[in-house]
């Protein structure tokens, strides 16, 4: 399945950019970003309930927001890209 994940990390504080840091950290290990607080990520359910506990270990309820969305299939009719990103395409073949 396919999950955007986006999150807002109150920065006022060193904590915060902390914060910040380590929710960045955890999402770029599961997915790949697409803007700078949202991931795309090709994941499947246990994959999605680790990241979420990871996640709301780290963030703070009181101060940041965090984001899941799931898009249902075929992604290919609920995604429209525009711009100069490319996307990787988790499908495709492998080439390194």
């Amino acid at each position: 399945m396919l999950i955007i994940v986006c999150y807002d990390v109150s920065t006022e504080t060193r904590e915060g950019r902390r914060r910040l840091r380590r929710v960045a950290k955890a999402c770029e290990g599961v997915g790949q970003r697409v803007q700078k607080s949202v991931f795309e990520c090709r994941v499947d359910q246990m994959q999605v309930e680790k990241l979420e506990r990871k996640l709301l270990d780290i963030i703070d309820e009181d101060e940041d927001c965090l984001r899941f969305y799931r898009l249902t299939e075929p992604v290919e009719l609920h995604v429209k890209e525009f711009g100069n990103f490319q996307a990787i395409d988790f499908e495709g073949p492998l080439v390194i």
